[in-house]
């Protein structure tokens, strides 16, 4: 007990008291609840009288010397105090720096936006999946060329798991529960084992959007994309349909706009053709509809995938893809006052 005092007695005459938080802390570590004078006094009533007698005294005075720093210091606090009672807090305050939504995500929430509209919901899923939801149940065959065309990374030691390359993997597990009919997007991340450059990464971001029912027709896809395309682009926009392959849709579709940086007249943009492809689409194949438990005789569907980056590219005229994941503060101080 004497080591503890003396120790403790040595500690609050050492204690430096500079500011209004010094102040606080000695109070917290020494007066407070479970400060080392209190605790001590704790430990003081399991002590024989004995003891009582020969430390009860020298305890006291190190209470009372605590005690009178720290009224001594009380100042500091009521400075502080007062500082703040005279603060005016309607004065602007200097050097401040508004944060900016990422361009990226100014892009996907406009395009949520826009499908919301129309009945739209969101739906999301994970990044890590298994082959069956990113490729078989897509009409993607083992050994099928059409997976080279999309270089997939896949996880070390499991062959069945990989990182997902579209979201359509995300389609499969809504249709996989029956709840139809079925009016989604699907935004999210998606990765390719593909070399880094200014025109490509090994992830990027994509929203996907699905819509399953009975008796829809390409003539539905067709108008959903028109009406998308004014609402993104502008009421001029024109848009155009060229055949295209993808394993999961019978009919596909690229889908191209009127280049809004030259009012089509021909730019490098658009290498001087008057139209910048932005996505793919078509109608549901039968096979991934009955994959996923879905009676192809009675339902029919559309999908569209774009890439979220093609879309900001076009907006906002960003040609170096690396810029997006850069998190340069210089790039994304641009977009403060964006909105679309």
């Amino acid at each position: 007990m004497k080591d503890l005092i003396e120790k403790i007695s040595k500690e609050v005459n050492e204690f430096q008291i500079n500011s209004a938080d010094d102040l606080e802390r000695f109070r917290s570590e020494f007066l407070g609840k479970k400060g080392a004078v209190t605790l001590i006094f704790e430990d003081f009533k399991n002590l024989s009288k004995e003891n009582k007698k020969e430390y009860g005294q020298v305890i006291n005075i190190l209470k009372k010397t605590a005690q009178q720093k720290y009224d001594a210091n009380k100042n500091l606090s009521s400075n502080v105090k007062k500082q703040v009672a005279n603060l005016d807090l309607s004065m602007p305050s200097l050097n401040t720096h508004n944060g900016s939504q990422h361009p990226l995500s100014i892009v996907k929430d406009r395009i949520i936006e826009i499908f919301s509209h129309i009945g739209f919901t969101v739906e999301e899923g994970p990044e890590i999946e298994d082959d069956w939801h990113v490729f078989t149940a897509l009409n993607f065959p083992k050994e099928h060329p059409a997976r080279d065309m999309q270089d997939t990374f896949f996880v070390a030691g499991n062959p069945d798991t990989v990182l997902r390359t579209h979201t359509s993997s995300v389609q499969v597990r809504v249709m996989e529960k029956g709840n139809l009919p079925i009016r989604a997007i699907f935004p999210g991340r998606v990765y390719r084992n593909e070399a880094i450059s200014m025109r490509a990464h090994c992830f990027f971001h994509q929203v996907e959007g699905l819509y399953i029912d009975k008796n829809v027709s390409f003539a539905d896809l067709k108008q959903t994309l028109l009406y998308f395309a004014k609402e993104m682009f502008g009421n001029d926009t024109k848009i155009r349909l060229r055949p295209s392959y993808f394993p999961f849709t019978e009919p596909s579709a690229e889908m191209d706009i009127s280049c809004n940086l030259c009012d089509s007249k021909g730019c490098g943009f658009c290498k001087y053709t008057g139209w910048v492809e932005i996505l793919g689409c078509g109608m549901v194949h039968p096979e991934v509809l009955k994959n996923c438990g879905i009676d192809s005789e009675k339902y029919s569907g559309y999908a569209l995938g774009m890439g979220i980056e093609r879309i900001t590219n076009l907006l906002f005229g960003v040609k170096d893809l690396r810029l997006f994941s850069e998190n340069d503060v210089r790039f994304l101080k641009q977009f403060e006052t964006v909105t679309l």
